[in-house]
């Protein structure tokens, strides 16, 4: 499959921050929406290792507030000023001022170089800018700071794809399935793989 030729491969991983931008607020409600109807146990918002062994144990429904939840977790750097850093990223990347993005990006991983999301975001501006050396190498940035951020897992699959390299991305899309087994597009990415892994495994 000519993965340049799908229109919405270089928009995925930048997607992916742009989504984020209502994660905070929605985090919130969700999880007051679950305490209530009993869908899921209620977890504190901080708890990263609670929130990701229920989303491992999680339903669909479920899994979709997990989701919201660890990306609110993600997007909390400490620091008034690297949170505003990020959201003005995401902002100019909504906006589609991805050279704005970038600025916005780099000076937050210059500010505050220990906070994942900042190189996660920033890997999305050069995925799309198809500067995938640069993406790849911010990605792995970021799993090195947060190993679990299944996002950035999967964009590392995408680059994989894009350059050719099949067998990676699929191991890299399975270790994101792992953490999140409902996430949408990476069951795609799976299946999509799936038949060309088996027949070289043949």
């Amino acid at each position: 499959m000519d993965i340049r030729g799908r229109n919405a491969t270089l928009n995925i991983v930048m997607s992916i921050a742009i989504n984020n931008l209502k994660g905070t607020v929605a985090a919130f409600a969700l999880l007051v929406m679950y305490s209530t109807t009993g869908i899921a146990q209620q977890a504190d918002l901080r708890d990263e290792a609670e929130l990701l062994r229920q989303l491992a144990e999680a339903s669909p429904e479920q899994a979709a507030g997990l989701d919201r939840q660890l990306q609110s977790l993600w997007s909390q750097s400490g620091s008034a000023s690297a949170d505003l850093l990020l959201e003005r990223g995401r902002e100019a990347l909504d906006e589609g001022n991805v050279e704005s993005a970038l600025d916005h990006l780099t000076a937050l991983t210059d500010h505050a170089p220990d906070f994942a999301e900042g190189w996660h975001v920033r890997a999305s501006v050069f995925f799309g800018l198809e500067r995938f050396g640069m993406a790849a190498a911010d990605l792995e940035r970021a799993l090195a700071l947060n190993p679990n951020n299944y996002e950035a897992i999967y964009g590392l699959g995408l680059i994989f794809e894009v350059l050719g390299q099949p067998e990676q991305a699929y191991d890299a899309y399975s270790r994101a399935l792992a953490i999140h087994p409902h996430h949408e597009e990476v069951t795609n990415a799976v299946n999509r793989l799936k038949p060309q892994i088996a027949g070289k495994a043949l």
